[in-house]
């Protein structure tokens, strides 16, 4: 037996074969980070379209208000404990906030 006959199944695939394995790493990239992030940033636009007055929102940096009017791009919020008016983008609303059981 040859040395070259003994590599024979050592060798490097070819054409759809030798694209097989790139094919996978991008399906389980596609599966595992792109589609996940799509949907969270669906749900988080919903939830920007739904805001009305009245709405407890948190905003990305950590400030708790309550919604007193909403612009096109710029929401008008109420914070305790001196009703300070502020305004924020409407892009940095990270969730609204539901009230505690008194």
């Amino acid at each position: 037996m040859t040395f070259i006959a003994l590599l024979a199944p050592f060798a490097l695939p070819t054409g759809i074969a030798g694209m097989l394995p790139f094919l996978l790493i991008i399906v389980v990239f596609y599966f595992l980070l792109i589609r996940p992030q799509q949907k969270k940033q669906r749900t988080w636009q919903q939830m920007l379209g739904s805001l009305k007055p009245g709405d407890r929102v948190t905003t990305t940096g950590g400030i708790r208000g309550t919604i007193l009017s909403i612009k096109e791009d710029v929401i008008q919020l109420r914070v305790p404990p001196d009703n300070i008016r502020i305004e924020v983008l409407k892009s940095a609303i990270g969730s609204v906030t539901q009230d505690e059981a008194k």
